[in-house]
């Protein structure tokens, strides 16, 4: 009859403790009750009516010749085969990206300067911040009617009066310039929201940081680009991330402004899609939208990589 040897009997007592440990410093795993997810139903049951299945009819719709109405019939591929050669969408695509990535940067640099001037110690600091979020609360398409106004015919009144000559021509009727125009009242609504991010964050800085660096003589610039830049990086990106989101879908102010104007120089996707839908190119447009999303599915995957690089929670 065989021997264990003493060794292997030992070495296997080890790995039993071994593995007894690791399960005693295991935490229990959680019971979910069964009720928790009949609260789920109705919002699954939503997003599954209004969301999902809209989304994979528009997919298999883009696959067909369909207009908006009557027979229609598949046609495979060719709907994205057009697309990616239709100079009128690459256009939207070039200016919406564009667009996007000029007034993230210029929102960023407005709201973390303003943020910086409202979290110091200067007076009527409670109603600055008030008058600084105003934008947030008004509507994207009345902001747009009241600068189409302001920039179309009051500047151009008042270039007139001065005699000042650039000033007289609207910069929304020129086609070099108008996307100017729109990067600048995008960014007009959208400071007041990532200031309330950044404020958030210098908030979070703690004082004592500030006043070691100055102890030591470091100027209000070296505190800046040493302290607390880097102390709201992560704020940053998560303003960059927000802010791109939004601007890839900008619509009301657009509309409002320019209607894609003049011509189709600040035409954006979205408004290319809508306005494909009641054109007879509903098929076409929906191939479109599910190229959009596409595109804006990958741009979020790696918005996500760089956030968990750098260990920022949203």
């Amino acid at each position: 009859m065989a021997t264990t040897s003493p060794h292997r009997s030992r070495a296997r007592a080890r790995a039993a403790r071994a593995d007894l440990a690791v399960t005693r410093s295991r935490p229990p795993r959680r019971r979910v009750d069964a009720v928790s997810y009949l609260f789920l139903l109705p919002a699954l049951a939503l997003f599954t009516v209004f969301i999902t299945v809209p989304a994979l009819a528009g997919a298999v719709i883009s696959l067909t010749d369909y207009v908006g109405y009557g027979e229609w019939e598949f046609i495979g591929l060719a709907n994205y085969a057009v697309l990616f050669t239709d100079p009128n969408v690459l256009r939207a695509y070039g200016f919406t990206l564009g667009f996007s990535v000029v007034t993230v940067v210029l929102v960023n640099v407005v709201a973390l300067a303003l943020a910086l001037g409202l979290s110091a110690k200067i007076k009527m600091k409670t109603a600055l911040r008030g008058v600084f979020f105003i934008p947030m609360v008004v509507s994207g398409i009345v902001i747009a009617f009241v600068f189409n106004h302001l920039l179309s015919t009051s500047l151009p009144a008042l270039g007139g009066a001065l005699g000042i000559g650039w000033l007289q021509e609207s910069i929304l009727a020129n086609p070099d310039l108008a996307w100017v125009g729109v990067v600048l009242v995008t960014a007009w609504q959208a400071v007041p929201s990532a200031l309330i991010i950044y404020l958030a964050g210098l908030l979070a800085v703690p004082e004592e940081v500030y006043e070691a660096a100055a102890l030591d003589g470091a100027s209000a610039w070296r505190r800046f680009a040493s302290i607390t830049l880097p102390l709201v990086a992560g704020y940053v990106v998560i303003n960059t991330v927000l802010g791109f989101k939004n601007f890839l879908n900008a619509y009301d102010i657009i509309v409002g402004l320019t209607d894609g104007g003049p011509g189709t120089s600040t035409r954006s996707v979205a408004m290319t899609i809508f306005t494909g839908f009641t054109n007879g190119d509903y098929a076409y447009q929906m191939a479109n939208a599910v190229v959009f999303f596409v595109l804006a599915v990958a741009i979020s995957v790696l918005q996500l990589q760089i956030i968990r690089r750098r260990g920022v929670s949203l």
